[in-house]
């Protein structure tokens, strides 16, 4: 009698243990299941907060990049068009535009002076 409790034993462990078993819901009805529902459906929303947090977190540290890209995009923009003012403001550089553009003013022959009251 102890072979036949054993043999059905093992049958009934690979019953638990079928795919069919699982995936039809019978694994459900486990004793071990039924007793820790609660727990499982914590560790499940658990497990879909983290998840979304981390999708939240990786979409911010991409929009960070980006941004960071386009800052270093537009400080280079501003230095270049720093530097080319600073040289088009120089006297030699105005003077050959003033002359270019083909209009008549000349640089002053005597040097500037105030008038005090």
């Amino acid at each position: 009698m102890g072979q036949k409790n054993a043999e059905t034993r093992q049958k009934r462990r690979k019953k638990r243990l079928s795919l069919f078993y699982i995936l039809g819901g019978g694994i459900l009805k486990e004793d071990f299941i039924v007793k820790h529902t609660r727990m499982i459906v914590l560790v499940v929303l658990l497990i879909f907060f983290f998840i979304g947090n981390r999708y939240t977190c990786m979409q911010k540290l991409r929009e960070i990049d980006r941004l960071q890209q386009q800052l270093r995009d537009v400080r280079f923009e501003a230095l270049s068009i720093s530097s080319e003012l600073t040289g088009n403001n120089r006297q030699s550089q105005v003077e050959l535009l003033i002359e270019e553009q083909g209009i008549e003013l000349e640089t002053a022959k005597n040097p500037p002076y105030e008038l005090h009251k």
